[in-house]
């Protein structure tokens, strides 16, 4: 094993070619990550609550728009958004935001049935009791029923986050610069050593995935601290 690759690349393994160029390396993956998360958690939660409230041909038509961007590959979206867009809309669509989308709409797409699932595992009682306070079914929904499902909900996003992070290597095809790509680009410039590079890439992506595990556990059992003590 020869780490000399690694130590005489490192800088660029982590920003890319930042500050002389633009960002990249594991700087862009984390980038990519927080974006497509955020965002991804948003349409979950917004999409979730839809297959909630919604009845009849809505709740039809929700199921099969999710049922959409679950069934087809992550690759296939970006290569829509990425190759497509700009023929239909005459428009340059950057290769950030092709990821973030593709991401996030498909990330969103599963989460939906994980925050309806976190939902509906409470009792009915809850709604009824929201009701006879006078509640509508918004003030419902944000003062007693989310504050109940998340704490259900996050392994499902904990989850999908994860298996986000390790999709953004898929930005790889169409020529974004993030950690993958960079350690591909070592790889071919010094020829030699390709074991140590990936090897290390994949350590690296270990790394990022265990610390997101690891804090997000953490404000999970806080969270669920929390509810219970003022459940006293």
């Amino acid at each position: 094993m020869n780490v000399d690759v690694i130590h005489d690349n490192l800088l660029y393994f982590l920003v890319g070619a930042y500050p002389h160029g633009p960002l990249g390396g594991a700087a862009l993956t984390l980038l990519l990550s927080v974006l497509s998360a955020s965002l991804s958690a948003i349409l979950g939660l917004v999409f979730g609550v839809a297959l909630v409230l919604t009845r009849g041909v809505a709740h039809t038509t929700l199921l099969l728009f999710l049922g959409f961007f679950r069934a087809i590959p992550v690759i296939m979206l970006i290569f829509w958004v990425y190759f497509l867009l700009p023929i239909l809309f005459k428009v340059d669509v950057p290769g950030l935001f092709t990821v973030v989308c593709a991401l996030s709409l498909i990330g969103g797409a599963y989460l939906a049935h994980s925050v309806s699932a976190g939902i509906s595992s409470l009792p009915a009682g809850q709604w009824q009791a929201g009701r006879a306070l006078g509640l509508n079914t918004v003030q419902i929904m944000t003062s007693i029923i989310l504050p109940q499902a998340l704490p259900v909900m996050l392994p499902s996003f904990i989850n999908q986050w994860v298996a986000l992070i390790k999709d953004t290597s898929l930005a790889y095809v169409i020529g974004v610069a993030e950690l993958s790509f960079v350690a591909t680009q070592v790889s071919n410039r010094v020829m030699v050593h390709p074991t140590e590079i990936f090897l290390f890439v994949g350590l690296m992506y270990y790394v990022i995935c265990a610390t997101l595990e690891l804090l997000a556990n953490r404000v999970a059992r806080r969270y669920d601290k929390h509810l219970r003590l003022d459940g006293k």
